[in-house]
């Protein structure tokens, strides 16, 4: 169910081949081209305006067959784009979305099968692999920090509400069409699928308009403070400035009905993007939650320039047809289980 049911409708604008067979090992970093600086808006800023692209084939976490290896070489990769087109390349394999892509690379079935596909691998999206084990960079480790006990009960709590949801808000924000979240991670359009965005900026706002969904996220750089604790929004409050070439997006306010990865309302997250090239932005973002998780944790994706224009994402508030589906099969399986 990861992507909902908007997935079908996603998919009609997005199909592509499934990957480039004569692409090279891509080295997602912060490092720029010797001599190359990014642009400027007219009025001085560094300029990240245009469409972009994540992509990435990457997992948000190092899978434990790469257990302490940071990165693959190049004859990996080029074996693992030689797996994926075998796999997704046809009709033999189902559709594969967030870090099913890299894990059926990883170990290679003849035949991929996920239960909740519902059409074949030839719908497949075209993913980027690059020579990275994880999106996670910090902990060294790529893996999510630890969850606290409070945060292990809450989310259980939730994942058992979605798995037999009895009202609406039981099958989450994404699927009811009314927040996709922020930040973009988690194998719901940004880490593992494809996630357009739009920047556009002025010498006081950054927009970062994303086309799932719709959202667009009008972000002051002026140095105006956050908004009270007491008002809490389900995309948080987002403040910018720049930091050199970096701009930082600092959130806070999220609402207790946001539920980033099982986070609560105490949700904060530092997101940096640079410029490191002609094409590509290096996306960073922190998130700390200490009712959630250990630590503070970071990951890292490349977004890549595109000449294309967004169009409307349909998916209606509400998405009645979908949860009208879920909440009568659930009540059927109670049935047939008592």
């Amino acid at each position: 169910m990861r992507g909902g049911a908007c997935v079908a409708s996603f998919l009609v604008l997005m199909v592509a081949a499934v990957l480039a067979h004569g692409q090279t090992a891509i080295d997602s970093s912060r490092t720029s081209p010797k001599g190359w600086t990014p642009p400027r808006t007219v009025d001085g800023q560094p300029d990240l305006q245009g469409v972009w692209l994540i992509h990435t084939a990457t997992p948000l976490e190092r899978p434990k067959a790469l257990e302490g290896r940071a990165r693959l070489t190049d004859e990996e990769v080029a074996e693992f784009r030689r797996r994926a087109a075998r796999l997704f390349g046809s009709t033999n394999s189902d559709f594969a979305v967030g870090d099913g892509v890299f894990q059926a690379v990883l170990t290679n079935p003849e035949k991929y099968t996920n239960p909740n596909s519902t059409h074949g691998a030839t719908d497949m999206i075209d993913l980027e692999f690059d020579n990275r084990t994880s999106l996670i960079v910090d902990p060294q480790d790529g893996r999510i920090p630890a969850v606290t006990p409070e945060g292990r009960s809450r989310q259980a709590a939730v994942n058992t509400a979605f798995r037999r949801p009895a009202v609406p808000a039981d099958v989450g924000n994404a699927l009811r069409c009314l927040s996709w979240g922020v930040p973009r991670l988690g194998g719901r359009y940004g880490s593992g699928d494809m996630a357009y965005y739009q920047i556009i900026q002025s010498p006081s706002h950054v927009v970062l308009f994303m086309e799932v969904g719709h959202e667009a996220r009008i972000i002051p750089i002026d140095g105006s403070p956050h908004l009270p604790s007491t008002l809490r929004q389900w995309n948080g409050d987002s403040r910018g400035h720049w930091e050199g070439n970096t701009l930082v997006v600092v959130t806070t306010n999220f609402s207790p009905k946001s539920y980033f990865m099982g986070s609560t309302e105490r949700l904060h997250v530092i997101e940096r993007f640079t410029r490191t090239a002609p094409d590509t932005i290096t996306y960073e973002m922190t998130l700390n939650d200490p009712a959630t998780w250990t630590k503070p944790w970071t990951a890292m994706m490349p977004m890549r320039s595109r000449q294309e224009t967004l169009y409307e994402f349909a998916c209606h508030e509400g998405n009645y047809h979908i949860m009208s589906g879920m909440l009568v099969g659930a009540q059927v399986q109670q049935e047939t289980e008592r």
